[in-house]
């Protein structure tokens, strides 16, 4: 199945200062699937070494790169030719030691083309104890597959040309239009984890695919027991169930327990972060670049890993999505908001720690939200999630009066557009901005035309 990082890997060989690389993502998300389909495609020789499979190994990594070549060769019978090899080095969070080697093959052997890869290598990054390779690695940020992704595995590549060049001022046909709605509704459910994915692709079995959506679930509760000695089980179980049902919510400790500790569950989810299974979006004062540095850490709400995940957790299935005349009355919204929040997580570079914002103002009189707030260059855009074809936009409006921003992003379920608009505020006051109006479907363009407004 396709990825688009696939083409950050081709570039990634041709640097010519290339560093190891080191893909940061949570378990199942197909960075091994990854790797090996970029091996296969680029590469005459490709060794993959297993660090949780194969423990031995680690022993063949005390010496020099160079020697460790040789022993490697040894092991593997097969001639590590520099420039066409490429080196696996998968689930390293279980050799530490090796992970701290890197630095000395990018000072040694700059020429060889090494990544690494683990699903819980946030846990070891830390707590190290040995000596970062800092300067001396680079990371790939991989999260579940996109929708465009989807449509690609399901054979629909020519949507996939359509969606990626296609540019507001053109006709978009309603047929076109209402194929891909349909089609993004299918994606609420399936999601973008690459067995679901494969699985439905092969089949067209909504059946199939959740019982892989099921399993998936099922190893992140049993993956719970590797941090026993860090958080009470039954608390971070506790914890990752109510996770799908929180989505969209500004967090309260007391809604997942109000029994526990707050600093008790938030252990708890921490854990659940460091594993990628969830992740923070915080308020931000939204005065200017870069959003992170004006973050309030005690507001935020929460993402799950993936779309489908979600709506297999809370129990949804297709029929829920075909009946709901506005998405906005499936689960309050959240699903759509969960779609919007790990497409714009994971909308920049891949080699950018993924951050999402929001913006909320809590007042008895003008309390406002905003879903998300992403930046383009110096410029901040507010981007609020409709499920429906219209609603309103009364926080958006209040955040482009006091931020002083010209341009905003509303997303539904409407044809694209771009509208000069003009707002009159309680109180008289006026406000004009470019309201760049986009289906659900575009999102993975959304900062391409943004550029363009």
């Amino acid at each position: 199945m396709y990825r688009s990082a696939l083409e950050y890997l081709i570039k990634w060989k041709m640097r010519a200062r290339r560093k190891p690389l080191v893909i940061r993502g949570a378990r199942q998300v197909g960075k091994s699937y990854l790797v090996s389909m970029f091996a296969e495609q680029n590469f005459s020789n490709f060794i993959e070494i297993n660090f949780e499979k194969d423990q031995e190994v680690i022993s063949l990594f005390s010496g020099t790169p160079e020697k460790i070549i040789k022993l490697l060769e040894l092991r593997y019978n097969k001639i590590i030719d520099i420039e066409n090899t490429l080196l696996f080095l998968d689930e390293i969070q279980a050799a530490p030691e090796v992970f701290a080697k890197l630095r000395y093959f990018y000072e040694d052997l700059p020429g060889l083309h090494i990544i690494a890869a683990g699903s819980l290598l946030e846990f070891i990054l830390e707590e190290h104890t040995f000596s970062m390779p800092v300067g001396r690695i680079e990371y790939l940020h991989l999260g579940p597959m996109t929708f465009e992704e989807f449509l690609a595995a399901n054979g629909k590549t020519m949507l996939v040309d359509f969606i990626q060049n296609y540019w507001i001022s053109e006709d978009l046909p309603d047929a076109v239009h209402s194929d891909l709605v349909s089609l993004f509704k299918t994606y609420l459910i399936i999601g973008g984890m690459p067995e679901a994915v494969l699985v439905f692709s092969e089949t067209n079995s909504f059946y199939e695919s959740e019982i892989v959506k099921e399993s998936i679930l099922g190893t992140y509760e049993d993956d719970s027991n590797k941090y026993s000695t860090r958080v009470n089980h039954m608390r971070l179980l506790n914890v990752f169930k109510k996770l799908p049902l929180m989505v969209g919510k500004k967090f309260k400790y007391v809604n997942v327990d109000r029994n526990e500790r707050a600093q008790d569950i938030e252990k708890a989810l921490h854990l659940l972060e460091m594993a990628k299974i969830t992740y923070r979006v915080k308020h931000s004062a939204c005065n200017g670049v870069p959003l992170g540095s004006q973050v309030n850490e005690k507001k935020f709400k929460l993402l799950f890993l993936d779309v489908g995940l979600m709506a297999g957790a809370c129990g949804m299935s297709m029929i829920d999505i075909d009946n709901a005349d506005d998405l906005m009355m499936v689960n309050s919204g959240s699903l759509c908001e969960q779609f919007a929040g790990q497409h714009l997580l994971y909308s920049d570079e891949y080699y950018k720690k993924p951050d999402l914002f929001y913006w909320v103002r809590e007042a008895k009189s003008s309390s406002a939200e905003v879903d998300y707030i992403i930046s383009s260059g110096s410029k901040i855009i507010p981007v609020e999630i409709k499920a429906g074809k219209t609603g309103r936009l009364k926080s958006l409006h209040q955040f482009i009066k006091e931020k002083g921003v010209d341009s905003a992003v509303r997303i539904n379920l409407a044809k694209p557009s771009v509208l000069q608009d003009s707002n009159k505020l309680p109180g008289g006051q006026s406000i004009e901005y470019r309201l760049l109006s986009m289906p659900f479907y575009l999102i993975g363009q959304i900062r391409r035309l943004i550029s363009a407004m």
